[in-house]
């Protein structure tokens, strides 16, 4: 079964910085997209970032300029390196993977369980 868990949430100062992990684990052969998305309290879940596994990214408007989204292939792994931080980019982060082959079978869609990212003003 494939997972994915995130690392690098917690409180930083507005104009700070970030950098979120996501290791994809499992037998896997190959992922297409990763990406990142957040959910504020009260509001609904939106995508940050995405990238393809060929390294094409797309960004929410809120965050060009500020957030970047790399991945390391060999490794599984999507990260997120966030800079300038707005105490509005509070939110869980959610580490999400799409189209995803393994030995098992494909994998439409797997979501991570989420990180906690908090911006203090």
């Amino acid at each position: 079964q494939v997972q994915l868990v995130e690392s690098g949430g917690g409180l930083v100062q507005a104009g700070g910085s970030l950098r979120l992990s996501c290791v994809a684990s499992g037998r896997i052969l190959s992922i297409n997209f990763m990406g990142w998305y957040r959910q504020a309290p009260g509001k609904e879940r939106e995508l940050v970032a995405a990238i393809t596994g060929g390294g094409s990214t797309n960004y929410a408007d809120s965050v060009k300029g500020r957030f970047t989204i790399s991945r390391d292939n060999g490794k599984n792994t999507v990260y997120l390196q966030m800079n300038s931080l707005k105490p509005e980019d509070t939110a869980v982060y959610y580490c999400n993977a799409k189209d995803v082959r393994a030995r098992e079978g494909r994998y439409r869609e797997v979501w991570g369980q989420g990180t906690l990212v908090t911006v203090s003003s």
